[in-house]
């Protein structure tokens, strides 16, 4: 029997692997089983005839309290284990320490997976026989200090058993179905069969290792059932292929979009050479694609020492711009050649889309050649599109409702001018088209309750006689109803085409933008602060001819009926304060009354 000691300086190198090296104890299990992977293939390219099968077992043993992790790989002669486990490849303690703190890229220079094995247990056994023909079998023990036993073992096959002896507080790691658990998440694609007592693990191929043109749609929604067992079908995918200039090979799914979504939670599982890393791929994906699903594999991402998370260098960021760029061609390609499939996902993968346009330039490029807007009548269109079919009635505007208001009696009166409406989304919209305009100058996006366009003026109606003042009576309509509202909104009146509509609030589109972007960043902003409204009369309503011809026999009912119109179109534009909400009732109620007082006595005594 041989003795000897580890080659470290420090005599509590493994209590600072416990404490400094990994973040989550379990992903010892995902160490030693990538060892055992390393060995097999090491075998398959040293002994290419080799006559037992390629396999890792791992066995557990609750009445020993020992779970091994066996392999039919290379093996080791007995130089070579004191030299990969007993000889930890640095100085001492203090070096490791300072390496790992400054976050070089340095996995794999020390060869620590390994020594994970003790957080786990309290002591660790490895039986080991070489290929090599004149090789004899060893076993190797350490109880977690730094001393170690090295003798002679009876082992008659070649490949390594490593046992750990699992200590009191792990007891859940000598359980199957929490073996069974890891082992599904750190290794359910590595290349060789894992069996758990017996019972084999890992029957699935990576898909994303074939080609693209070589998957079927269905493997592509299977494997995605794979990844996500309770999701529904992806919308469509983007498989990656990429060996210059760095390797990465992956799938990303579209998913479909729900209520409530987190853009700071990610989906994308992260793998180097098959085995799984991490679900924190944000620095792989730019923030507006962490909403997407799948797999990315590449064993150029530079990982810490732990494999725990990556380390952000110029090969994520170029993969990070590669990755944004075959999303975006995806979606241009389905536009040009699926124009229908690509209508019918727009609304699951438009955030997506927007996001990008509004966050990466180059991204946006592209995307602007594929963003559409659907228009209150149910057609797509581009604004390119647009700005030429409407160029007759629309000169230099892009007319849109938000979606909440596409019931507004204004959208009628554009409607039956013959001017199309794009149905817009708040508060994303407004952003991209603050984007656009720059482009498309003087072209500008207007809500149709923020212009009084010439399109939907009747001017053969307009109240233009001069009266001995040489005052119209426009002027005079708008003057009424101004002294009849509470102060803090303008009164213009104006002709519109449609007798139907009172009027309407109208804000100035730059100052509601505004208004709108500031009351989200500061909740308690007050609305009034940051636009000035207009209420437009229509002098081409009957109701409000009535109302200013009641202005002189009935004075204070008209006054409350002014009123009354102007707040209902801040209500139907949702632009009324809450606090005014309780006077508006009151003031509707009242004017109830005041109508059935002046209902003849025998109609009050029918109704």
């Amino acid at each position: 029997m041989k003795k000897g000691q580890l080659q470290i300086h420090s005599q509590n190198i493994l209590p600072i692997i416990k404490k400094w090296l990994y973040s989550e104890k379990d992903i010892f299990l995902r160490e030693l089983v990538s060892n055992a992977c390393d060995a097999l293939l090491k075998r398959s390219i040293l002994q290419e005839n080799e006559i037992d099968p390629a396999r890792i077992d791992i066995t557990t043993d609750k009445t020993g309290r020992t779970l091994t992790i066996s392999d039919t790989g290379i093996g080791m002669l007995g130089e070579e284990t004191e030299k990969y486990l007993a000889q930890i490849a640095f100085s001492g303690a203090e070096e490791f320490i300072k390496a790992y703190q400054t976050n070089d890229a340095f996995i794999g220079h020390f060869g620590l997976g390994f020594y994970s094995a003790y957080m786990v247990a309290d002591s660790v056994q490895v039986r080991t026989l070489s290929y090599n023909r004149e090789a004899t079998a060893v076993l190797w023990s350490c109880d977690g200090s730094s001393e170690y036993e090295l003798q002679e073992d009876a082992r008659s096959a070649v490949g390594t058993d490593i046992i750990l002896h699992i200590n009191q507080e792990n007891e859940e790691f000598l359980e199957e179905p929490r073996l069974l658990e890891l082992l599904k998440r750190f290794c359910l694609f590595l290349p060789y069969p894992i069996y758990l007592n017996g019972t084999l693990i890992n029957s699935k191929e990576p898909l994303w290792l074939k080609t693209p043109s070589s998957c079927s749609k269905q493997e592509y929604i299977d494997f995605y059932k794979l990844l996500y067992p309770f999701e529904e079908e992806p919308l469509f995918w983007v498989h990656l292929n990429v060996d210059y200039p760095f390797h990465v090979k992956g799938i990303l799914y579209f998913p479909r979009m729900k209520k409530e979504i987190d853009l700071q939670k990610n989906h994308v599982k992260l793998f180097s050479n098959r085995v799984f890393v991490s679900e924190d791929c944000k620095d792989i994906l730019p923030d507006y694609l962490t909403i997407l699903k799948g797999t990315i594999d590449s064993p150029d991402i530079p990982l810490n020492v732990s494999r725990s998370y990556l380390q952000v260098d110029k090969t994520v960021k170029g993969l990070s711009h590669h990755i944004s760029k075959k999303v975006v061609d995806t979606l241009f390609t389905l536009y040009k050649t699926d124009r229908d499939r690509f209508y019918e996902v727009w609304a699951d993968c438009e955030l997506i889309i927007k996001l990008g346009l509004l966050n990466d330039d180059k991204f946006a490029k592209t995307a602007k050649e594929f963003l559409v807007w659907k228009t209150t009548k149910g057609a797509w269109t581009q604004t390119s599109e647009y700005i030429e079919n409407n160029k007759s009635k629309a000169s230099d505007s892009i007319f849109y409702v938000n979606e909440e208001q596409a019931a507004s009696p204004l959208l009628d009166l554009y409607e039956k001018q013959g001017i199309d409406v794009l149905i817009a989304k708040a508060p994303l919209d407004s952003a991209v088209m603050s984007l656009l305009e720059k482009e498309l100058s003087p072209v500008q996006f207007k809500r149709i309750d923020g212009h009084t366009t010439e399109s939907i003026i009747d001017s053969s109606k307009e109240k233009t006689l001069l009266d001995a003042d040489g005052r119209t009576e426009s002027a005079k309509i708008a003057d009424f109803v101004r002294s009849s509202i509470a102060p803090g909104i303008d009164v213009e009146a104006k002709s519109l085409a449609a007798s139907s509509i009172t009027g309407f609030i109208s804000m100035k589109e730059e100052e509601r933008r505004l208004r709108d972007y500031l009351a989200r960043i500061s909740a308690e902003s007050p609305k009034e602060s940051f636009a000035k409204a207009t209420f437009v009369v229509n002098t081409n309503s009957p109701v409000i001819t009535s109302l200013y011809q009641m202005k002189d026999h009935q004075p204070e009912l008209a006054k409350m009926m002014a009123q009354q119109i102007v707040d209902l179109a801040l209500l139907s534009q949702k632009e009324m304060d809450t606090s005014q909400l309780k006077e508006f009732v009151a003031r509707s109620n009242s004017l109830l009354e005041k109508v059935a007082q002046t209902l003849p006595t025998e109609t009050k005594v029918h109704s």
